[in-house]
């Protein structure tokens, strides 16, 4: 493979805008770590809040949450993983320096306006937003597109599909639509456990193969198109709302059992020992599980928004912090499995998921204890990666390689 960066350039960028990964990863893990305990203090003690102005009349805080969970931390791990990862997968330049800090200021910049204290018009933040995503998918398209690397063109697809929803998020707040909002969140979860299913079934069984020392479990053609197809059913039932309850409740039946079955074939019970690993198996199980609880609750408003909680922090918080801890290292020229010990971590986020999604239906008396104890959980697994990486995100590779 040719070293398609150039020594002489790569030297004079400051390591953190040498790819993308390095200030996305510790952007949105920043980000995380903050708006977790801020969103708690702004909804149980808003005497406390930063959010009292006139401002956060127009910015509701319930709107707030959930956008800046899926918008702005997600999709920092999403642009950091996929910008890293087509470089890889097209042996074509990277996004970096001006080009990197420019896409990245674009997300930062979304973040900031939407906590401003005082009132500006929503389509300034939705415009810098809409850069953000616009500028991610268009580097990975010209990208694919230059080699005709086809079976890859569906994730700037993607990108480009949830600017779309994101623009509609920001019509719903301005209309004071929540319904709408509501369906926007539902589908950019499924976009999420789409892009988990997409993404998830190819490193997964392969990290997991290399480490174990075995063969990869060949893919099932019809297991693996059948689950993309239900994924982006749900997606497109939570926005348009076209089928039945029955029907929903049995595509998330099938979502689940298939899932399932996908996940048993990766040997997981043979990463016990590498916390890599069954960081990655136990995110990846609380996906078909959730669907499976979904399914049983689907009548139960309150239980299936509280559930919603086990995929949100479970599976898309708790792969995106194994995924970004391994790209940090590997990226890096460190040695994946010899790095800082995040087991702490990744246990922290899967305990957070179960008392944030769980405790509350079954103790719901005790309904603010819990959520302040996942928020404090996922505090930790987030200032630890924030702590242990920030410093690796910051230095050049160590093996003297470009990225």
């Amino acid at each position: 493979m040719l070293n398609i960066d150039d020594p002489a350039v790569t030297e004079k960028t400051p390591a953190i805008w040498r790819l993308a990964f390095r200030p996305f990863f510790l952007g949105g893990a920043t980000l995380a770590a903050l708006y977790i305990p801020l969103w708690l203090v702004t909804w149980f003690m808003p005497q406390y809040s930063l959010f009292q102005t006139e401002f956060w009349s127009k910015v509701v805080p319930l709107w707030w949450h959930p956008h800046e969970m899926l918008f702005g931390f997600a999709m920092a791990i999403v642009a950091g993983f996929l910008l890293t990862a087509v470089k890889n997968w097209t042996n074509q330049p990277g996004l970096t320096g001006i080009g990197l800090a420019v896409t990245f200021f674009c997300w930062l910049t979304a973040r900031v306006l939407l906590l401003l204290p005082f009132d500006i018009p929503l389509l300034v933040p939705a415009l810098f937003d809409s850069l953000f995503l616009g500028l991610t998918a268009f580097k990975l398209w010209t990208s694919i597109y230059k080699v005709k690397q086809w079976h890859n063109i569906g994730f700037p697809i993607m990108l480009f599909l949830a600017l779309c929803i994101n623009l509609l998020s920001y019509y719903a707040l301005n209309e004071r639509d929540f319904t709408l909002s509501n369906h926007i969140w539902q589908a950019m979860i499924w976009w999420m456990a789409l892009l988990i299913t997409i993404v998830g079934g190819r490193v997964i069984p392969f990290f997991t193969a290399i480490r174990i020392k075995q063969e990869k479990p060949e893919s099932i053609p019809l297991l693996e198109n059948a689950l993309i197809l239900v994924m982006l059913l749900l997606v497109i039932q939570a926005i348009g709302q076209f089928l039945p309850k029955t029907v929903e409740q049995w595509l998330l039946v099938v979502a689940g059992v298939l899932h399932l079955i996908r996940w048993a074939r990766w040997n997981p019970h043979k990463t016990l020992k590498e916390p890599m690993l069954w960081s990655l198996h136990i995110g990846y199980l609380l996906l078909p599980v959730t669907l499976l609880a979904l399914a049983w609750n689907i009548d139960n408003l309150l239980a299936y928004r509280s559930l919603l909680h086990l995929f949100a922090i479970g599976t898309l918080a708790g792969i995106c912090l194994s995924m970004i801890s391994r790209v940090s290292l590997g990226h890096t020229g460190r040695n994946i499995y010899t790095g800082p010990k995040m087991s702490i971590a990744f246990a922290s986020i899967a305990l957070a998921a179960i008392f944030r999604a769980l405790m509350p239906t079954l103790m719901p008396d005790h309904y603010q204890t819990w959520l302040w104890i996942s928020a404090g959980l996922w505090f930790i697994a987030f200032g630890l990666f924030v702590w242990h990486y920030t410093p690796v995100l910051f230095r050049p590779r160590i093996d003297g390689k470009p990225g």
